[in-house]
């Protein structure tokens, strides 16, 4: 296990449990992309499915940037990532297998999972309300939303992964 960089150490409260346990699900779905070329990402599940590992990135980054900067940070006049009103679907429909596509897919995430960590670590109060479709929403609902959404994901990548190559695990 010297190889797995997640965090496996006994958690101490709410907090670190959640964090722990988000930081953990995004390495796993980053260990299930690794090794790919654009192709790879990019193959589809089964028709008429149009999910992928590069989807999946895309709309994890999405999902990052949804819930952290325009929900949490309440800039909802900040334009959706991979998502427009007449391409509500375009985190997976513009998911091609092209190696600046692929790129942008990282960089997106990696930008939108940093800002969310630094955001996540500096806020003291997790009962703190913020307004999801008009209704008050706790900070930590939608942290362990989050964790709720990467477990998902991950089940996806996993039978993603295994119908690329076969490689099971994580």
């Amino acid at each position: 296990m010297s190889d797995d960089p997640r965090d496996y150490r006994a958690t101490h409260g709410e907090r670190d449990t959640v964090l722990t346990y988000l930081r953990n699900y995004r390495l796993t779905f980053e260990m299930k992309c690794t090794g790919l070329d654009a192709e790879q990402l990019a193959a589809r599940a089964v028709p008429p499915s149009t999910m992928s590992l590069l989807g999946l990135l895309r709309h994890l980054a999405k999902v990052e940037h949804s819930w952290n900067r325009r929900v949490l940070q309440e800039d909802l006049d900040l334009p959706k990532l991979y998502s427009d009103d007449d391409r509500p679907d375009l985190d997976f429909d513009g998911a091609i297998a092209d190696d600046a596509v692929v790129a942008d897919a990282w960089e997106s995430w990696r930008r939108e999972v940093a800002d969310a960590d630094a955001w996540l670590a500096a806020e003291e109060d997790w009962g703190r309300q913020v307004a999801v479709h008009g209704e008050p929403t706790e900070v930590r609902d939608i942290a362990v939303h989050l964790v709720e959404e990467y477990a998902r994901h991950c089940g996806h990548a996993d039978l993603l992964r295994e119908c690329i190559d076969g490689r099971t695990g994580q």
